[in-house]
Formats: structure tokens, C-alpha cells, sequence
């Protein structure tokens, strides 16, 4: 671990609280939370039964809508004490099958074969600095036939300005940079890792997954409130989703 990482998570400790905070915020979400339809659509087929990691789960909210599709049970890992026991709490409280772990990716702590899917949603590939490695464990953790999900944030996100009226690139940003100090949530310098969208493909094949589904979006997942971008009126791509099997 190197210190970039070491800042960035030390943030995330900072930023990770608010699930504390707002925990009973997160409750009334999670009794009706439900994936976005693009990722129901996908997951629908694949998470009958299926037992479920979800690394840097965050919250947890997805994991308990991927619970209420059918999964048998969902193992959320997160780097973070303050999600890690939030989630938990929830879970319990609603009786979903969630449990959840303190854990650093690629070091998952967890047995081999033991998911038929792994799940990664909404803000997490942009937080890891080695793809090869991550996809290695994710290869480790899945049974013969498993899935492997991202639904991400587009590459070409970070470049996009927040003008109103013009879709511009940020003049601080390169879609080939390797990273960014993150300017928004959870922000005290934590670094994001920058991959193309040919990267995480053929990242993916390189591991031996694949492919079954690549596909863009032009909706933002998350809105930062008071602001409306002319980025997200639906011209450009502002997300993307993956799912990948193994043989």
C-alpha cells in the first residue's frame, strides 16, 4: 500500500461516517431500494439463488436490492469500519440475507469458490489502483460459470465540466491520466484511479472472463444536488455496465 492509497482511504474513514450519521436516512431508503432497471434487466437471470460479494459495498443499499431479486445471500466488503457496521445494522433490521466484512481489495479474506457473482456498483473500480490484481481475486472468489458485474461511473466523467450551458472538457483533466485528486464526495485528497474504457475490457479478458454484455449510458447515477450540467442532458456517455462470465 503506498501512500496515495493510505490518504484515500484515511478520507474515506472521514467521508464514510455520514452512513453513521444518516443512518436512519439510509433505513426508510433501504425497506424499498431497488437496482437501477439496466442492472435488474442484466442481474435478473444470473442472481436467482445466486450468493452474491459485493466489494467496496458502501452503504450496502444495493446489496439488499440485489437480496430482494433473488440472491441467496450477499457479502458485502468494504475498507471502511463505519459502513461495515451501519450496513449490518440494516440488513438485521430489514432480515435480509447481508452480511459484511472489513476488507481490503485484492485481499478479500474470503474462500475460493464461493460466489456465483460478483457485484461492483456505482463508484468502485475508480478506486482501484490495480485492475490486474483485482480481477484476479475476483476470478479466485467465483465458482465455474460465475458473473462478474460493474455498473461505473464512464470513464470520460471525470472530464466533464459542470457548465450549464456547454458541454466542456475540464481543462485540469486527461482521459489518459492516470489519476485525479477527487473534487466532490468523499473529497480530503483522496485520489482517484483513472482506466479507459479499453483497459477494463480487455483487462477483463486478460483474466479469462467472458464477455456477455457492454453497454453505455448517458445517465448520471449520482447528481450532485443544486446542479444541473448540460454534461447530463443526454448527449455524452456518463456511465457504463459490464457483465462478464467465467468459463
Amino acid at each position: 500500500m503506498d501512500a496515495v492509497d493510505d490518504d484515500t482511504r484515511a478520507a474515506w474513514a472521514i467521508a464514510s461516517r455520514k452512513y453513521t450519521d444518516e443512518y436512519d436516512a439510509l433505513l426508510e431508503e433501504a425497506r424499498t431500494v431497488e437496482l437501477l432497471p439496466v442492472e435488474v434487466e442484466a442481474l435478473r437471470p444470473v442472481v436467482q439463488g445466486a450468493d452474491v460479494v459485493h466489494p467496496m459495498s458502501g452503504h450496502g443499499l444495493d446489496d439488499l436490492a440485489l437480496a430482494r431479486l433473488g440472491a441467496r445471500s450477499v457479502h458485502g466488503l468494504d475498507y471502511s469500519e463505519a459502513p461495515v457496521a451501519s450496513a449490518q445494522r440494516r440488513a438485521d433490521e430489514l432480515g435480509l440475507p447481508c452480511r459484511y466484512t472489513r476488507a481490503t481489495m485484492p485481499d478479500s479474506g474470503l474462500d475460493d469458490a464461493c460466489a456465483d457473482l460478483v457485484y461492483t456498483g456505482k463508484g468502485a473500480l475508480i478506486w482501484v489502483p490495480d485492475l490486474d490484481a483485482f480481477l484476479a481475486e475476483v476470478r479466485r472468489l467465483l465458482r465455474p460459470g460465475g458473473r462478474f458485474y460493474v455498473y461505473e461511473a464512464h470513464p470520460l466523467v471525470p472530464l466533464w465540466a459542470w457548465d450549464a450551458d456547454e458541454i466542456r472538457v475540464r481543462p485540469d483533466r486527461g482521459y489518459f491520466e492516470r489519476s485525479h485528486v477527487n473534487d466532490t464526495f468523499p473529497g480530503n485528497g483522496a485520489v482517484e484511479r483513472q482506466h479507459t474504457l479499453a483497459e477494463l475490457v480487455m483487462a477483463c479478458l486478460a483474466s479469462g472472463f467472458e464477455l456477455e454484455h457492454l453497454e453505455e449510458h448517458p445517465d448520471q447515477f449520482w447528481l450532485p444536488a443544486g446542479i444541473d450540467a448540460a454534461a447530463w442532458d443526454g448527449r455524452v456517455p456518463n456511465a457504463f455496465s459490464l457483465l462478464a462470465r467465467l468459463p
